[in-house]
């Protein structure tokens, strides 16, 4: 019997339906498998990121730590016991002409009797936080960048100031836009002037469009989420130079501390066995003063010198004093 032409038109009505549907649920599993690789994308940039903050934070915490170790435990006592010197005069010291550039005048001994009082204010404080951000603060920017004209005594909550309002270290240490810091979109437009990624907060395809629009949507998410891959790798990148310079910094101070720390001996053994009236020390002392003098020096420029801008980048004269702090233990040790 022939198949009425409408019900005909039913059937092929039909079949058209159950192909839209089909081709609708493929469309609908390709979306979310697309979906799922942009979130997976997107996740392991962030914790790639977060890392890289993590690790270069703790690389300036340490830093801040290995300068207030320095002042503390070297530092204070050659300041104590240099300050106890009268005529001095170093212009008959022979044989340390290499080591000149670095020695300092009544300046910067002031400069370092005062780095040494705020060294104390931050060892002294309770630990937490505020002692925490005083040390990334005062490793990252020395100093004078940091707390401008201290004084003895100064507030452990005013040392911290720097790192709580700074947008990279609070980038840096995972600090939020209500805990003073400028969150991922503020970190990433300062550490070395990038422009924050595409918002990923929702990858997902909206619920109740089109499977069709579902598809081009995820297909943007991908795009969106590769885009942010990109820019987290250079993010990641100025992280590791952060890391890598704080570290690097931290093994300049422990190098020349321990040439340090035996001429500071040496110097109170002296002023014990001779005084304190340098005219009257014998060329070889004369020598240890000069000497203890330049290696303060030294570690004066690497404890002032800042690494990092105050819009996140590496600074030019951290890797200027690095060189030549480097050529000077060359000299020093040989």
């Amino acid at each position: 019997m022939p198949i009425p032409f409408l019900l005909l038109g039913a059937f092929g009505a039909a079949a058209l339906g159950v192909g839209k549907s089909i081709k609708a649920g493929i469309d609908q599993n390709e979306a979310n498998d697309t979906n799922q690789n942009a979130r997976y994308i997107a996740n392991s940039a962030t914790e790639s990121v977060t890392e890289a903050r993590k690790n270069s934070y703790n690389a300036i915490a340490n830093l801040g730590k290995e300068k207030i170790r320095i002042l503390e435990d070297s530092m204070k006592p050659f300041i104590s016991l240099f300050g106890k010197l009268h005529n001095v005069d170093l212009i008959d010291s022979t044989g340390l002409e290499e080591l000149q550039r670095f020695r300092i005048d009544k300046q910067s001994f002031d400069e370092l009797r005062e780095m040494q009082a705020m060294a104390s204010s931050i060892a002294g404080g309770a630990l937490g936080g505020t002692v925490l951000g005083a040390l990334t603060a005062f490793g990252a920017y020395g100093g004078a960048m940091t707390f401008g004209a201290a004084s003895t005594g100064i507030a452990i909550t005013s040392l911290s100031g720097a790192a709580a309002t700074n947008a990279t270290l609070a980038f840096l240490g995972g600090g939020s836009l209500a805990a003073g810091g400028m969150g991922i979109a503020g970190g990433t437009a300062v550490l070395g002037g990038l422009v924050a990624g595409p918002a990923l907060a929702v990858l997902g395809f909206i619920v109740g469009a089109k499977a069709s629009a579902n598809k081009d949507r995820a297909y943007s998410n991908l795009a969106q989420a590769k885009e942010f891959r990109e820019e987290m790798k250079t993010v990641q990148s100025v992280c590791k130079g952060i890391r890598m310079r704080a570290n690097m910094f931290e093994r300049l101070l422990i190098k020349l501390d321990v040439i340090f720390s035996p001429l500071v001996y040496s110097l109170d053994q002296i002023i014990y066995e001779n005084g304190t009236n340098y005219s009257t020390f014998t060329p070889e002392q004369k020598a240890i003063v000069a000497s203890s003098m330049s290696l303060a020096g030294a570690i004066k420029a690497v404890l002032d010198t800042p690494i990092l801008t105050e819009d996140g980048k590496l600074t030019t004269e951290s890797e200027a004093v690095a060189d030549s702090v480097k050529g000077f233990l060359t000299v020093a040790n040989a």
